[in-house]
C-alpha cells in the first residue's frame, strides 16, 4: 500500500521518463530526419541493390531507383534554385567576372558526389553550347534524373545479324541550361574493360555493303553506321564542389 506522497513521487517520476523517453525519440527523429535526404536515400539504396558490382539488377530494382530519383530536384543535391535560369547551366558553380566573354565556350561542370567498386553518383552541369559526344557505357546501367532545363538524347543500339540488340552510344545537346544527376552502376574502369569509347555516326544510306539488311526509306533514318574515334579535343570538363546534403556511409 502506498501513501498519496509516494503515489505523487512515482506520477512525477513516471511523467519524467515520459519526457526523458519523448525528448530521446524527438532527437532520435531529428537525426532520422538528417539521414534521410533524398540523396542519402539514393546511396542507401544503391548500396543495398547495386553491390556487388556487375550483378544482374532486377526490374524492381530499376524500378525502385527510378521512382526515387524522379523525386530529386535541384534543390536536393545543393543546386541554387535562383541560379537554374543562368543560361551559362552552371547553377551555383557560375564562372567569375573574369570569364564572362567566353561565356558560350564554357566546359560542363562535373560533380562528383560517390563513387565505389559498384556505382557512381555524380552531377553533369551543362551550359547551352555544350555537347557531350556520342559514347558507350560497356557493361554499365545508367541511370539520369535532368534536375532542370531540358536536353535532347541521341541514342544507338548495336544491330547485327540475326539483330542481336545492345545499347552501344548515346549523346546529350542540351536545349537550355541543364543539369542531369546520373547513377552508374559499375562505374568506367579501364583496368575491368569498361573504358569509356568515343563514336561519330554517319548516316546509314551513305555506306552501302552486301551484308546490310534491306530497309525502307523510313527505316533507313533510324539506322546509322558507327565509327570508333579519339576523345574529341573540344570536349572539356570541369570539376566542381558538391555543395548538397553529406552522405552517411
Amino acid at each position: 500500500m502506498f501513501s498519496k506522497t509516494q503515489k505523487a513521487t512515482d506520477k512525477i517520476r513516471l511523467l519524467l521518463q515520459n519526457t526523458v523517453d519523448c525528448s530521446v525519440f524527438l532527437r532520435f527523429l531529428s537525426m532520422s530526419h538528417k539521414k534521410s535526404s533524398k540523396i542519402q536515400a539514393i546511396y542507401d539504396l544503391c548500396k543495398k541493390t547495386l553491390t556487388p558490382a556487375n550483378s544482374p539488377l532486377s526490374s524492381q530494382t530499376i524500378q525502385n531507383l527510378c521512382s526515387l530519383m524522379d523525386t530529386v530536384g535541384p534543390g536536393d543535391v545543393g543546386l541554387k534554385e535562383e541560379n537554374v535560369d543562368d543560361d551559362r547551366g552552371h547553377g551555383l558553380f557560375g564562372l567569375s567576372q573574369l570569364n564572362r566573354i567566353a561565356r558560350w565556350a564554357q566546359p560542363i561542370t562535373y560533380v562528383d558526389i560517390f563513387e565505389c567498386e559498384s556505382f557512381t553518383i555524380c552531377i553533369f552541369c551543362f551550359p547551352t553550347s555544350s555537347v557531350i559526344p556520342l559514347h558507350d557505357h560497356p557493361g554499365m546501367t545508367v541511370f539520369s534524373k535532368v534536375l532542370y532545363g531540358s536536353l535532347h538524347v541521341k541514342a544507338y543500339d548495336w544491330v547485327e545479324p540475326p539483330f542481336i540488340q545492345e545499347s552501344k552510344g548515346s549523346t546529350y545537346f542540351p536545349v537550355s541550361p541543364c543539369a542531369v544527376l546520373d547513377v552508374l552502376s559499375p562505374p568506367y574502369n579501364e583496368d575491368k574493360g569498361r573504358r569509356c569509347t568515343y563514336y561519330h555516326d554517319y548516316p546509314y544510306s551513305t555506306i552501302s555493303i552486301e551484308s546490310k539488311p534491306n530497309l525502307n526509306d523510313e527505316e533507313v533514318e533510324d539506322y546509322a553506321w558507327l565509327a570508333k574515334i579519339e576523345t574529341p579535343d573540344d570536349l572539356y570538363m570541369r570539376p566542381g564542389m558538391y555543395a548538397g546534403p553529406g552522405i552517411e556511409i
